[in-house]
């Protein structure tokens, strides 16, 4: 596991109107400060991958769909896979340095919500890319069982 990932099963709270579920709390540890609330999109055989941001650290659910969610850690060369979403649902929190990315797995558009610790500035962004099939990263974005 690279250091400073955490990951948190996510528990659905249903009724006979629907169900809840809480992303992330300011009394859980994965709670670092609030920055913003944003939500993004990956269409079916898309990879939306790799970046990374020096003092941002990012609290990532999918809410709708399943995701492969792949990081790497540059500084120890390890890599992470994790599958998430509406059939596991997770908060995977993601540190500073550590690279990310990940696609839609199954036939739909996943949604991933993001509440980073940090607000996003325009002017200058806390952003740092890499090609999604750069060959220094050993992640393959196949998928593998078909």
């Amino acid at each position: 596991m690279i250091k400073g990932v955490q990951i948190r099963e996510l528990k659905p709270i249903p009724d006979d109107r629907g169900w809840l579920m809480e992303i992330l709390r300011s009394d859980w540890p994965q709670f670092a400060g609030f920055g913003q609330v944003y939500l993004t999109t990956v269409y079916p055989g898309v990879v939306k991958a790799w970046h990374m941001h020096k003092a941002q650290t990012d609290n990532m659910a999918c809410v709708k769909g399943m995701v492969r969610l792949g990081l790497w850690d540059p500084e120890t060369k390890e890599v992470m896979e994790i599958f998430m979403g509406e059939r596991r649902p997770l908060l995977v929190t993601i540190p500073p340095g550590v690279y990310h990315g990940f696609q839609a797995i199954g036939p739909e558009t996943a949604f991933i919500i993001n509440v980073p610790d940090k607000l996003y500035n325009y002017e200058d962004p806390d952003e740092h890319r890499r090609p999604w099939d750069d060959p220094e990263i050993p992640f393959i974005w196949e998928i593998r069982n078909r």
